[in-house]
């Protein structure tokens, strides 16, 4: 099982990779205030965008994540779906609006983040029903959470979702990882390693770290909020997962009988990045399955 260190490191491109200045390829959204936030601007990135008749792979990055970290790999598994892909970074995340310093996430940001804020950024994107309705979500991690309460919420806005090392409850490796992770941030060289992905270091790293390790946490679970699930779903765990065990996509099944499971082998926290070519190949699969 990868210890905390290596699967931070993981994520983290060589040292030539580029800084935090905005690709030419990003652009901005601006979403309007509402109940759960303010006014949000949002860094996205589309994949393979001349290909406008094609369903659209939505991608949701992991509690440290943004555009960048993703790397190439939206690109290549679009390329093996034949879809265009839309990458964005979160409230917080990469070059979108940074959290304020002041600022703690409430227990139940993840809910915030499927039920506010990607409907208002698919409405600024103008992504009609009709596009939803083709769309799949893919979510890693916290991203695989929002991705699964998205489905719950809007059963009727996607065609199908893959979560990627999501969280259902909170589990003591969780804690313990995220405790373990806020120490090298904090007493090596980890914060300047991930300050080329975000604008604001510190706001993506604290908003993730700070409510991760909130005592009210441990009680953080969407397990009952599962059973809405009506469209495909796919979940993939790693068995060297150092953030989470099999019991997060077992929990799944239970709750949503029609899900599948994928357990790679020799694979931590982060498939994309330890296995690939499984990963992509177990995604194919499944989404031509269901065409």
């Amino acid at each position: 099982m990868q210890n905390p260190a290596s699967a931070v490191a993981a994520s983290i491109a060589p040292a030539n990779a580029s800084a935090n200045a905005p690709s030419a390829a990003s652009r901005f959204a601006e979403l309007p205030a509402s109940a759960s936030h303010g006014p949000l601007r949002i860094e996205y990135r589309w994949v393979n965008e001349a290909a406008e008749d094609a369903p659209i792979a939505l991608f949701l990055h992991e509690g440290l994540g943004s555009i960048a970290m993703w790397r190439d790999w939206p690109q290549r598994l679009c390329e093996q779906l034949g879809m265009r892909g839309l990458v964005y970074s979160r409230p917080g995340y990469g070059l979108s609006t940074p959290r304020e310093p002041h600022v703690k996430w409430p227990v139940d940001f993840m809910t915030a983040q499927a039920r506010d804020v990607l409907p208002a950024l698919l409405d600024a994107l103008a992504i009609d029903t009709q596009q939803r309705r083709r769309m799949w979500v893919i979510g890693h991690s916290d991203g695989g959470s929002i991705a699964l309460l998205y489905a719950a919420l809007h059963p009727h806005a996607l065609a199908g979702a893959v979560v990627i090392a999501p969280h259902v409850f909170v589990e003591d490796i969780s804690v313990e990882s995220i405790a373990q992770t806020k120490q090298l941030y904090e007493t090596t060289d980890l914060r300047a390693k991930l300050a080329r992905y975000h604008a604001d270091v510190d706001s993506a790293f604290y908003g993730w770290n700070d409510v991760w390790l909130d005592p009210a946490f441990r009680q953080w679970s969407i397990v009952d909020a599962l059973a809405p699930i009506e469209r495909p779903l796919l979940a993939i765990q790693g068995h060297d997962d150092n953030y989470g065990t099999m019991a997060q996509i077992d929990t799944i099944a239970a709750r949503v009988p029609h899900a599948r499971l994928v357990k790679l082998d020799a694979c931590g926290h982060s498939p994309h990045r330890d296995a690939p070519a499984a990963l992509n190949d177990a995604i194919a699969a499944f989404v031509c399955a269901q065409q």
